[in-house]
């Protein structure tokens, strides 16, 4: 596979698993938490319980543990592209606010989750309000700070993503012009044609028609010859062959 496919295709996998956990994290806050909050104290602890036991599978574990191995991934191969580096300031924030929401996590969620699992089971929890008291208010908080963080580290991917989409777009692509548009162009010159004295045109974007031994420039048809043409600041020489021109006023010699 090509670094630059490679590239590609790490940064849309870390675009894809940071966005699934920042709508994990996002749908606790909006939704999740909002539901159970109404609940009564033994319907929270358990539900809970059951969540943070069935959330712990393979999905997840990739989403999770993925955000952080791909994002590392699309720095690693940006560093080492040596190519345009536009998306690479948004790869580097989107992994450092992905490693706050995963910090945030381990650190505060998770430990509060083992500590609710640990209080046993809810039937025989003596004082189910202590136990919610202990773990709803300071849960819900840091989710809300780590969805934040998930959610911008997914929007500066998304960025990202982007602008790598444009600096690595085919050049063949995104370069051909439209009819009239001012571009350079070549045109073949037999050597047995007359050069004229001075030349004052712009090139267009449209079919030489002139036929042989002539250069038609815009709406102007002129004969050539071997011969230089001085223009912009620098000479082409021309003669049996193909001849660049673009925007400007050239002088034509013909050969002695």
């Amino acid at each position: 596979m090509q670094l630059k496919t490679l590239h590609t295709v790490a940064l849309l996998a870390a675009t894809l698993t940071t966005g699934l956990m920042a709508g994990l994290f996002a749908a606790f806050g909006y939704a999740v938490m909002p539901g159970l909050g109404g609940s009564s104290d033994r319907t929270f602890v358990e539900g809970m319980q059951k969540i943070n036991a069935s959330i712990l599978n393979g999905w997840f574990m990739f989403c999770f543990l993925g955000g952080i191995a791909f994002t590392a991934l699309a720095l690693a191969l940006s560093l080492r592209s040596g190519a345009d580096r536009s998306a690479l300031p948004w790869i580097i924030a989107g992994l450092v606010l992905y490693l706050a929401m995963f910090v945030i996590t381990s650190g505060v969620n998770v430990p509060l989750n083992d500590q609710l699992a640990k209080a046993g089971d809810p039937a025989r929890i003596a004082d189910l309000a202590a136990a919610r008291r202990d773990f709803e208010a300071r849960w819900v908080t840091w989710n809300t700070v780590r969805a934040v963080a998930n959610i911008a580290a997914f929007a500066v991917l998304a960025w990202a993503l982007i602008l790598h989409g444009r600096a690595t777009a085919s050049p063949a692509a995104s370069a051909e012009p439209g009819a009239g548009a001012s571009v350079p162009a070549s045109v073949s010159v037999p050597a047995s044609a007359t050069a004229p004295a001075s030349v004052s045109a712009t090139a267009v974007a449209a079919a030489n028609t002139s036929g042989p031994g002539a250069l038609s420039y815009g709406s102007e048809t002129v004969p050539c010859a071997p011969g230089s043409v001085a223009y912009g600041g620098g000479t082409v020489a021309y003669g049996t062959g193909s001849v660049a021109y673009g925007t400007g006023t050239g002088r034509a010699s013909a050969p002695s």
